[in-house]
């Protein structure tokens, strides 16, 4: 693999009987060009050494990355190479540096690691908004995409469901949560700054705004090409259901349904709801709630642990019960979420905190 024998010849000085000193003894390191011939591990090693030192002898005026030609600004030897006299937008070249200028060890094939929120697109309705980066547009992500969600005060997600897993993390204010397990049983939950949920794949959910100020969460699920706007919704569902079906489902007249929405809803304005102890009432099932819940007071656990270097705070099965997985195979954030979620506070801005890290 190493190519002619001239090659050969350089990398391991040459196939002429000869004997080198290892240790407190002497041994037979080659044969005879014609026969099959012996390295040892230790001659290979002090070759590949030579070989290297002789490459960057050889590239001693480049920097980074050593192949040809030599990538990156500081191997542009004409300052006119570095020039950009095309229309250029400084906002967003600001933004990405490390595109403009790549450092010389990149040679331009490094798929982009991060995406952000902020030039993604936010679909606004009376009652809040949402914005989404999925694989369409983070090539790299193909087992998770996120979701940035803003409710209202009396704002609603409303009901629906989807193929992926669902990992919620609450970046501000209050959100009142409702899931259905396939039992038929309702969880309902209040969430603050900081807390967590989890919804297994297929499990009908809603999210609600509370007071003073409605809420704003992010949304992980455990699909690259997961779409916050392609979801089931309860109004697609009920608007193709026959009304003699949804009378039987829900024990009421056929009538009862002749002027429900026959498009989706989506985000809507509602009222703010009653006590939460009023709506856990009100969905009591002769089955009892379900056995794990799924909602996690990140906020108010104390630290994980606690150094000068910052904080970190960890729920897993230790401390928070295990949530049945989706049947396809998490992506780290979503099994962070149903085993091992995480939330950090350092001493840099801009850090993931939680209420209670607010100190």
């Amino acid at each position: 693999m190493f190519g002619s024998r001239k090659a050969l010849d350089r990398i391991f000085g040459g196939l002429e009987p000869r004997r080198q000193r290892l240790g407190a003894g002497e041994v037979e390191k080659a044969e005879t060009g014609k026969g099959a011939f012996r390295v040892s591990r230790r001659s290979v090693v002090a070759a590949a050494a030579g070989g290297m030192a002789v490459a960057t002898a050889a590239h001693a005026a480049s920097f980074g990355n050593p192949d040809d030609p030599p990538q990156g600004a500081i191997n542009a030897k004409n300052p006119a190479s570095l020039t950009d006299p095309g229309p250029q937008n400084p906002a967003i070249a600001g933004q990405f540096s490390s595109s403009g200028s790549p450092p010389p060890t990149d040679v331009g094939d490094m798929p982009l690691f991060w995406a952000t929120f902020n030039n993604a697109p936010k679909r606004i309705q009376d009652g809040g908004w949402a914005r989404q980066v999925t694989q369409s547009d983070f090539q790299i992500a193909t087992e998770i995409s996120g979701v940035d969600m803003r409710l209202t005060a009396g704002g609603i997600r409303e009901l629906h469901w989807h193929l992926a897993a669902e990992w919620g993390f609450m970046s501000y204010g209050n959100c009142r949560v409702t899931v259905l397990d396939p039992a038929g049983r309702a969880y309902v939950a209040d969430v603050k700054e900081g807390d967590l949920w989890y919804f297994p794949a297929g499990f009908p959910h809603s999210l609600q705004g509370l007071g003073p100020d409605g809420c704003e969460f992010l949304l992980a699920f455990d699909n690259g090409e997961q779409s916050e706007y392609n979801t089931l919704l309860v109004t697609d569902w009920m608007a193709h259901t026959p009304p003699d079906i949804l009378a039987q489902n829900f024990g009421v007249p056929a009538e009862t349904f002749a002027k429900i929405p026959l498009h989706q809803l989506y985000i809507f304005q509602g009222e703010l709801p009653g006590p939460l102890a009023a709506d856990q009432a009100a969905v009591e099932s002769p089955l009892g709630p379900p056995p794990n819940p799924f909602t996690f007071s990140l906020s108010t656990m104390p630290y994980t642990r606690q150094t000068k270097g910052g904080t970190v705070k960890i729920a897993d099965s230790n401390n928070s019960r295990p949530r049945r997985r989706s049947p396809r195979r998490s992506s780290p954030c979503i099994r962070a979420a149903s085993g091992s979620c995480i939330g950090i506070r350092t001493p840099m801005s801009g850090s993931t905190t939680s209420e209670g890290e607010r100190r």
